[in-house]
């Protein structure tokens, strides 16, 4: 992007009385978390692992489950750590340049970088956490790890011995309607919307940028690829989150 351009963001960072950004996978990939639907991205490579996603089939079938657990064990989301982007979004808060972040990853790395939990919402849910899906109990993820490690394939709850999930919201699951509701009041509040590292394609979370707009906030897309908003976009980047955002922070 030019340095034109970034100027003028920054500015529009600086005079905004509310800043609203949307994270995605992207933001996590530099951290060694791979996206899902980028050209390298696990459901890319593999639809059949989708299928552990999907609420109606992880209920229905053992196996799925399984693999489930097998997948979390081997996941890099829990030994990641935060990258230069996420650390430039901390100093976007600090600098009153930012008051809500959404966000569509499970990872938790916003929190590990610093931000504050009261303006961070975990739209999708968060692996930390395990939830049963019968008793509505949670508990530790790690807690639950340890017993597959352990040799338990499929662990059931310990307290009802129903279904154990991540506390991640699987599609055919409904988010937290008051996540949502909190995500749409911070868009619509938004004189500027950063769309960061997301293909804005999942709804409703795509819907924010949309609302934003119609409020007539300044949409500004950072993504690698080209997203279904760009042609409403005040401002499209395509450069490295781990390089811009940084350069963007210190100029607010």
């Amino acid at each position: 992007m030019p340095d034109a351009d970034l100027d003028t963001v920054a500015r529009w960072l600086r005079d905004a009385s509310y800043v609203t950004a949307l994270t995605g996978a992207g933001i996590s990939t530099e951290s060694g978390i791979p996206d899902f639907r980028g050209p390298q991205g696990v459901w890319t490579k593999n639809p059949a692992a989708e299928k552990t996603a999907t609420l109606e089939y992880y209920l229905s079938d053992p196996e799925i489950r399984r693999q489930a657990w097998q997948n979390r064990i081997g996941s890099g989301m829990f030994t990641a750590e935060p990258n230069d982007a996420h650390r430039a979004l901390v100093d976007l808060e600090r600098k009153d340049a930012l008051h809500t972040l959404v966000t569509q990853n499970v990872d938790g790395l916003h929190h590990a970088a610093g931000q504050s939990p009261g303006i961070v919402i975990e739209i999708h849910g968060n692996v930390r956490e395990v939830k049963c899906m019968d008793c509505g109990r949670r508990g530790p993820m790690h807690e639950t790890l340890e017993r597959v490690r352990a040799g338990e394939g499929d662990p059931p709850c310990a307290f009802c011995g129903g279904i154990l999930k991540s506390a991640t919201i699987s599609f055919g699951e409904n988010l937290v309607a008051d996540d949502l509701v909190r995500s749409q009041i911070a868009a619509g509040r938004a004189d500027v919307f950063l769309a960061i590292g997301t293909s804005l394609a999942v709804y409703p979370a795509a819907g924010l940028p949309e609302i934003a707009v119609r409020n007539g906030a300044r949409l500004v897309i950072l993504n690698a690829e080209e997203t279904p908003f760009d042609p409403v976009a005040a401002v499209v980047v395509r450069e490295r989150l781990g390089d811009v955002l940084p350069k963007l922070a210190a100029l607010v």
